[in-house]
């Protein structure tokens, strides 16, 4: 949400959930707030026998169908401000639905996680399927498998974190920038492509057990070390780095949980408190109840036909905070002043300030404070 001395981007991946594997990635600009509109550029490296996860961000009626038009299969998670259509309920407590002409079955299902520690945390799933057949597919083993989307959170941090340390990229302009993100998921992609192949090398061996890290830190090592250069036969680079990979396989993944921590300052994850203890604590339960909401009862929606006026609509929040501002000209208003006028959280509205003054809605006057752009004043700060 801020402003910074160099060029941002904004990164698309669709990644295997097992090897963690890139299948495609597509880059936009970082104004790009449409996340399916990026996620429209990898959908024709979709095809049937895929069963792809999707997270709350594309649950859209119209993205769902154009996903199910390749073949592939989904499971998305809903946004709980979601309320479809309960045509008929199943035997394992999911119903089916239809999304603007697109049949789904849908599951509902209240999680409640238990610690080691003694804490426990709950959450609510609506999940989103084109999966129709309830027996071989039950509503239970669907809502575990979601949590199979996560790896690609990992897949982030190797790229983030394990390659790049956290650092941003060097290039000054967007052509510099692609080229740099693209060699770094070139270089990510082989070493993957390595440590994949050394795990099928051991029949059985869960891929989430081979180490990053250890990749990585072979491959530079073989490259420090100028070894290779001139072989006398073929090269054995993967084979270097299978070896390491083998000889330092972690243990089984722990199932364990803990808060979610997030340094944005303007992240609405930020100050969310959901009873996560703060260090991780192992899992030993997680309990499925699956809900199942009545049949929806049809009722025949009032259209406006063109020409009629439309009924009045409450004033949205901007429109609010225009109308406080107007009442009081010369005054700068802060942003805690107008989330105590509005009663909406202070955090959250500082962020719309924000966003709005960048839009050239408003001015910021000072620290934190803020006043209509009137004649006098010469639009919003750069």
């Amino acid at each position: 949400m801020g402003l910074a001395g160099y060029p941002t981007l904004r990164l698309m991946a669709l990644a295997e959930t097992g090897t963690r594997g890139l299948i495609g990635a597509a880059i936009g600009a970082a104004g790009d707030r449409d996340e399916a509109g990026l996620a429209r550029r990898l959908l024709h490296l979709l095809s049937p026998g895929m069963l792809v996860l999707l997270d709350r961000a594309f649950d859209a009626n119209a993205f769902l169908a154009q996903v199910a038009g390749t073949g592939a299969v989904l499971l998305a998670r809903a946004k709980s401000t979601r309320n479809p259509d309960v045509l008929a309920h199943l035997p394992d407590g999911s119903y089916l639905s239809c999304l603007d002409g697109l049949a789904v079955r849908i599951i509902e299902a209240d999680l409640m996680i238990s610690g080691a520690d003694g804490s426990r945390v709950g959450d609510r799933y609506r999940l989103i399927t084109t999966l129709m057949d309830h027996r071989r597919y039950p509503a239970a083993a669907l809502v575990r498998l979601y949590h199979e989307r996560w790896p690609i959170e990992s897949a982030y941090y190797a790229l983030r974190h394990t390659l790049l340390h956290g650092h941003v990229l060097r290039s000054g302009d967007r052509p510099g920038l692609e080229q740099e993100i693209w060699a770094l998921l070139t270089l990510y992609q082989l070493l993957r492509m390595a440590m994949v192949d050394a795990v099928e090398t051991r029949p059985g061996t869960d891929p989430d057990r081979a180490s990053f890290t250890t990749a990585m830190e072979a491959a530079r090592e073989e490259l420090t070390a100028a070894r290779g250069i001139c072989p006398d036969g073929p090269a054995d680079l993967p084979g270097v780095i299978g070896r390491a990979v083998l000889a330092t396989l972690l243990p089984a993944r722990r199932p364990r949980y803990s808060a979610r921590k997030v340094k944005c300052a303007t992240s609405r994850y930020l100050n969310r408190d959901d009873g996560r203890p703060a260090l991780p604590a192992t899992i030993t339960a997680v309990d499925i109840a699956i809900t199942t909401p009545p049949v929806t009862t049809r009722k025949t929606r009032v259209r406006h036909l063109p020409g009629q006026p439309r009924p009045p609509q409450p004033d949205t929040r901007r429109e609010r905070i225009t109308a406080l501002m107007t009442s009081q000209p010369p005054r700068p208003w802060s942003g805690s002043e107008l989330a105590a006028q509005l009663q909406v959280k202070t955090r959250n509205l500082l962020t719309q300030l924000g966003e709005w003054t960048r839009l050239g809605f408003f001015t910021r006057t000072g620290t934190g404070t803020y006043a209509l752009i009137t004649p006098s004043t010469n639009g919003p700060d750069p």
